[in-house]
């Protein structure tokens, strides 16, 4: 039995410039984990876990977890890394043996609530089949091809930060160039000290659930077509990440929050924000923490101050339906 791993994340600062040559700062968060495993057998078979089965109990069971989850379960993130890390193979010269295998898969990653649960599963699965298979890919590339899986394979709009972080764990500063991703494949991505990092909550609410490709898309359709101002938010945001950095060196974390707030009244900007996702950040910001989407909305991160804030947050919050808890990052 051959096993990956990867966790959850939470994008500090920065997003969403991912996807457009930005620079971001995130955390993995170990709270929360997908796991691919892999076991030898006479052919290769996906096997998807209980929950990932198109089989409900009633028409009305169906109709909720749709609404919840969408249309897609974990198996097609399985068959995309599979295939994209094949073709990697093949394009590089790399014989595989023919042995067959049994896929299987797990997740604690709250689904379409922007915490990476979708590139933690794809993530995992290149780490077992590089496992099985015994292939080396350099860190600095895992993440691009884990984003080509997901881009390329599913059509999925998404950017580089849940497959760095990931793919690297613990604090990450991300440079996205446009000439080295154009030139190279992938930015420049560097450690930062995770003790230096301030106290920080994350927050999320199960019912705000939704697909995060599809809630960017508005990001991308002004940005295809050139509008000025989507344009200017976006570098006004990745220049956040700069100081945020500076802030983490510094232990300013006072200072990394009014950033955090700072990089989500931006974000608002550019894209529509449903009125219950509004009422998380309102009320976190009403406990004195600072507040932002830790990925594409369904999940708030923030630092605060002290364990009465920390207390009154998971109070307020929890009134709104939402679970609060300290991100295991390391």
């Amino acid at each position: 039995m051959i096993e990956g791993v990867a966790y959850a994340r939470a994008g500090l600062l920065g997003n969403p410039s991912d996807g457009y040559y930005g620079k971001i700062i995130a955390v993995s968060v170990r709270n929360f984990e997908a796991r691919v495993t892999l076991e030898e057998g006479p052919d290769v078979r996906i096997a998807p876990p209980l929950d990932d089965e198109e089989r409900y109990r009633s028409v009305r069971e169906f109709a909720a977890k749709i609404g919840l989850y969408g249309y897609y379960g974990g198996a097609r993130l399985i068959k995309a890394a599979l295939k994209k890390f094949f073709d990697h193979c093949q394009a590089g010269g790399i014989v595989l043996h023919d042995g067959g295998f049994v896929l299987g898969y797990s997740s604690t990653i709250p689904r379409q609530l922007g915490l990476g649960g979708s590139s933690a599963l794809v993530t995992a699965a290149m780490r077992t089949l590089m496992a099985f298979y015994g292939v080396d890919i350099p860190l600095e590339i895992l993440p691009s091809l884990v984003l080509s899986a997901e881009r390329d394979e599913l059509e999925i709009n998404a950017g580089f930060m849940d497959r760095v972080i990931q793919a690297y764990e613990g604090c990450v500063y991300m440079d996205l160039n446009e000439a080295l991703i154009r030139g190279r494949g992938y930015g420049r991505y560097e450690r930062l000290d995770c003790a230096r990092l301030p106290d920080l909550y994350l927050a999320y609410d199960p019912a705000l659930s939704k697909v995060s490709g599809r809630v960017l898309n508005e990001i991308r359709r002004s940005y295809d077509r050139g509008d000025a101002h989507t344009i200017a938010t976006l570098k006004r945001i990745a220049g956040l990440a700069d100081m945020g950095k500076e802030a983490i060196a510094r232990g300013d974390g006072e200072g990394f929050g009014r950033l955090q707030d700072e990089n989500f009244d931006l974000r608002r900007e550019i894209m529509a924000i449903s009125p219950a996702n509004m009422e998380m950040i309102r009320t976190a910001r009403a406990c004195g923490a600072s507040a932002n989407f830790a990925g594409s909305g369904g999940s708030i991160v923030g630092t605060f101050r002290g364990e009465e804030m920390f207390e009154r947050l998971s109070v307020d919050l929890r009134r709104l339906g939402a679970t609060v808890l300290r991100p295991i990052i390391r």
